[in-house]
C-alpha cells in the first residue's frame, strides 16, 4: 500500500522566476527503498520541506494513505513519518541521549515523563545507527559524521510507519556510509516506507527498488535503477560525459564519470568535450 504520494505537486519559491518543483509525481510504497536523485538544485531537498509544511504547495496534492496531509495535524503526522532533514542544527548543546529523546515527543502528553516504552524505543535506536558509545557525549562534541548517525537515531526513536531521509550519508565515512545504506534496507524489508534523497548514485543502484531522478524540477525518469540509470538519461541530466557499467559484486547499474579535456573547463560545454 502507498504510504507517501506526491500528486502533481507545484512549489514556487518567492520572488524566485520559475517553479522549484514544477508538476512532481510519483509514490514512495511500504516495504520499499525509494530514492529521489538528481543534481543540485534539481528540486529533491524542497520535496522533504513540503512534507515538514516548511514551503506550501503552489499546486498538487501530499498525500499519506490517500488522505491530504494538509488535513492531518502535525502531531498526527509526525507519529507515522520521521524525517532527517538535510540541514539541522540545535540552538543550544544537548546530551547525546536527550536529543535522541525527542524524538519520542509526538508520542508523548503534556507533562508526561519518559515511559519504559520511551527508555527501550530511545536505546533501540541507539543501538541501530550504531551510537550507543555517544550518549553521554554533548551535541556540540560531535564529529559531522557522528552527528548524522545521531540524528538518524532520534529519528528511529521516533518510530512510525514511513522514514524520509534527505542526504543521510553527508559526512560519513565509507564504512558508516555502506552502513547507513544497509540499515534503510533492512528497514524497509521490516515494512518501513523509507524515502531516500541522495546524490549517490551507486549506492543508490545496489539498494533502492525504485528511483526518481529529477532535473530542473521535473521527474525525468522513473523506475527501477536499471531503468533510469542508462547513459543517456543521466548524460542528459548531468550534462557531464559518462558511462554506465555494471557493478562487479552485485551485477547492478554503475555510474562512471568521465574525463574533460584537461585544458577545457567542465563548467563551460562538458558534453562537447572528447571523452577519455
Amino acid at each position: 500500500m502507498t504510504v507517501i504520494a506526491f500528486s502533481d505537486v507545484r512549489i514556487r519559491y518567492p520572488r524566485a522566476a520559475r517553479d522549484a518543483i514544477a508538476g512532481v509525481s510519483f509514490a514512495a510504497e511500504r516495504g520499499v527503498v525509494t530514492a529521489v536523485t538528481g543534481p543540485n538544485g534539481s528540486g529533491k531537498s524542497t520535496l522533504v520541506r513540503a512534507l515538514l509544511r516548511r514551503v506550501p504547495l503552489a499546486g498538487g496534492r501530499l498525500l499519506l494513505d490517500d488522505v491530504p496531509l494538509s488535513t492531518l495535524p502535525p502531531r498526527a503526522v509526525a507519529r507515522r513519518i520521521a524525517v532527517v532533514p538535510q540541514r539541522e542544527d540545535p540552538l543550544f548543546p544537548l546530551a547525546v541521549r536527550e536529543y535522541i529523546a525527542l524524538g519520542r515527543f509526538p508520542h508523548s502528553r503534556a507533562w508526561q515523563g519518559e515511559r519504559r516504552a520511551d527508555a527501550a524505543q530511545i536505546a533501540a535506536a541507539s543501538d541501530r545507527a550504531g551510537v550507543q558509545d555517544l550518549l553521554r557525549r554533548h551535541t556540540d562534541e560531535l564529529s559531522g559524521g557522528e552527528w548524522q548517525r545521531v540524528r538518524i537515531a532520534r529519528a528511529l526513536a521516533q518510530g512510525g510507519e514511513a522514514l524520509v531521509l534527505d542526504e543521510p550519508t553527508t559526512f560519513l565515512d565509507v564504512a558508516h556510509e555502506m552502513a547507513v545504506f544497509e540499515l534503510v534496507a533492512e528497514l524497509a524489508r521490516e515494512g518501513m516506507t523509507v524515502l531516500l534523497i541522495t546524490h549517490q548514485l551507486n549506492l543508490v543502484a545496489r539498494f533502492a527498488a525504485r528511483v526518481v531522478l529529477l532535473h530542473v524540477g521535473t521527474v525525468a525518469a522513473a523506475g527501477t535503477p536499471a531503468e533510469v540509470m542508462t547513459g543517456p538519461i543521466l548524460e542528459r541530466v548531468y550534462e557531464w560525459p559518462l558511462v554506465v557499467g555494471r557493478d562487479p559484486a552485485v551485477g547492478a547499474p554503475m555510474l562512471i564519470p568521465l574525463r574533460a579535456r584537461p585544458h577545457h573547463s567542465p563548467y563551460h560545454s562538458p558534453l562537447s568535450s572528447p571523452r577519455q
